[in-house]
């Protein structure tokens, strides 16, 4: 699936006004976004692009600030090099896992590692949700444990939930492009206990999961965290992110009038990661 950037130049520059755009565009379908030096770069599936849905969400900020648009076409055969020129270089998390690219030659040696090919399935490690989350799931033990990945992108959460243990995982993502990308980076880092699907929480069907991962925008967790506790073992652990600070009480209330209880939370850069146990 091919994609497009959107390329904002905010002036003057001021950061809580670029993380209060990415926020805004997240919630109309962009579902990644790489921080420049004066605003950001915003990506979302081609057949969804409309520049009037960008142009109509920084004309509510106009008349304080002026901003400067660029777009750009990106076919899924270049985005290997897209990343290897601008963003992916390779990560440490929790100081016991590396997440690295095939092409990355130069590199620490970790407890894990996990290669990713990036493709255009979001979810490398460099974005502070994705750190979060893999920084969570380090910390927890789902050795013997059946374990769900909503928006599963690259398939980076379910491996390391594999290398820790965990018996069973399951990976959902809507993207077509997402869910060959999981299983090519399942077969590349030689864990077999995967299974990835293509669709949305609907598929959890009658299963029992107790951790559930879901790193989505806003919205969609609004919608689905129901069906997350619907299938979820009591005394299980529902991590949820891709959304900001001021959306937390809203995620919140969703996750406690659907059968869980508020656990802790963890932000980075006003993005969170939100933890809940299953009553």
């Amino acid at each position: 699936m091919d994609y497009h950037k959107v390329a904002v130049s905010i002036s003057p520059y001021e950061e809580w006004l670029s993380d209060v755009l990415m926020a805004e565009l997240a919630n109309i379908g962009y579902d990644s976004f790489a921080e420049t030096g004066d605003g950001f770069e915003a990506y979302i599936q081609a057949d969804s692009f409309h520049r009037k849905d960008v142009d109509k969400t920084l004309e509510t900020y106009s008349g304080n600030f002026t901003f400067t648009v660029e777009e750009e076409f990106i076919k899924v055969q270049n985005w290997n090099e897209v990343w290897e020129k601008n963003y992916f270089q390779p990560l440490v998390i929790g100081g016991e896992c590396l997440v690295r690219a095939p092409f990355h030659k130069d590199f620490p040696k970790c407890r894990f590692e996990i290669v990713i090919e990036p493709n255009m399935a979001f979810g490398t490690g460099n974005h502070e949700t994705t750190s979060m989350m893999l920084e969570a799931i380090l910390k927890e033990n789902p050795e013997g444990k059946k374990v769900l990945d909503m928006g599963s992108g690259t398939g980076i959460l379910s491996i390391l939930a594999s290398m820790k243990g965990a018996s069973e995982v399951t990976a959902i993502d809507i993207d077509e492009w997402a869910v060959k990308g999981s299983m090519e980076n399942a077969v590349r880092n030689n864990i077999k206990n995967i299974t990835v699907l293509q669709g949305d929480a609907s598929l959890i069907g009658n299963e029992k999961y107790d951790f559930v991962f879901a790193n989505i925008q806003r919205n969609v967790l609004l919608r689905d965290i129901p069906a997350y506790s619907a299938g979820m073992n009591s005394g299980g652990k529902l991590f949820v992110s891709g959304f900001y600070l001021d959306d937390l009480e809203e995620i919140k209330h969703k996750a406690l009038e659907s059968g869980f209880m508020f656990n802790h939370y963890m932000e980075k850069n006003k993005w969170v990661v939100a933890v809940f146990d299953r009553q």
